[in-house]
């Protein structure tokens, strides 16, 4: 009896380690559905199925994993909601990373302009979603598409050679994730800086970045928390920061009410 055992114990090992190594990507034979969900490697971030408050709508979006309030900072079909639970986010023929319901409709699918046989999507450590292929070039990510939240990492601007521009847009409303009134984004033209607008209705500049701060916002300083910056290139223009202390959970939102914000989660006082 006792020689079986060590086989039994190297097979659920050998098991458990496979878990664990395909726990934070979507692949061909790896799809999620209903509670199930993708783990970043330091499980900082998770990706899966949610239902706001007071809605019944399902959404496939990326929250906190490490806190004990669900806070979305990320979500792939706000504009088409499933109304049921039957969503399944799989890779389809051919070779397309897809949100798909019962009947196989295809509810969100990233705009990946280079195909592949056989893409991954991973869910890494940042929050960022990445479809990648074989040979681990990127060939979309969800940074290049936010939501009303900036991450560490994440880039507000414009890239000239791509013409890609990235800037928030609010929720319509606390439980609906469909694109609200308010925008807040980095003006590349003429002296770079930060603009909030309520549809075509400016509603504050910060004033042009003087290599150390934006002259409208003279409060904002460097702190413990977090370095920023605007970065301005031949090739782009972006604002963007980074944690200063990784272990800190902190972001910007802009809430759907057009209040653009930094928060930071206090494990103590849990909130």
């Amino acid at each position: 009896m006792d020689g079986l055992k060590i086989p039994f114990l190297f097979s659920s090992l050998f098991s458990i380690l496979i878990i664990s190594k395909a726990v934070d990507t979507i692949t061909k034979s790896h799809s999620i559905t209903g509670s199930q969900t993708i783990v970043s490697s330091g499980r900082s971030f998770e990706l899966g199925f949610f239902s706001p408050d007071n809605s019944q709508n399902q959404y496939l979006g990326i929250w906190y994993k490490k806190i004990a309030v669900k806070i979305v900072v990320w979500v792939a079909n706000r504009e088409t909601p499933l109304i049921d639970s039957s969503g399944v986010l799989k890779v389809i023929n051919p070779g397309i990373l897809a949100l798909v319901n019962g009947t196989g409709s295809v509810f969100w699918s990233p705009n990946v302009t280079r195909s592949t046989q056989d893409p991954v999507a991973q869910l890494m450590e940042s929050g960022n979603l990445i479809v990648k292929d074989v040979n681990d070039n990127i060939l979309w990510q969800s940074f290049d598409h936010p939501c009303d939240t900036l991450l560490p990492g994440m880039k507000l601007g414009k890239n000239f050679v791509t013409g890609k521009e990235r800037h928030l847009s609010s929720w319509k409303s606390s439980d609906d994730s469909a694109q609200g009134d308010f925008f807040f984004w980095c003006d590349p033209q003429g002296y770079p800086q930060l603009i909030l607008r309520n549809g075509s209705i400016e509603l504050h500049r910060s004033g042009p970045w003087n290599g150390l701060g934006f002259s409208g916002r003279p409060n904002l300083k460097p702190n413990s928390i977090y370095k920023y910056g605007l970065v301005f290139t031949e090739e782009e223009v972006y604002y963007g920061y980074e944690l200063i202390n990784n272990s800190v959970v902190s972001r910007f939102a802009l809430s759907h009410n057009g209040i653009m914000q930094r928060f930071t989660w206090i494990d103590r006082t849990q909130e």
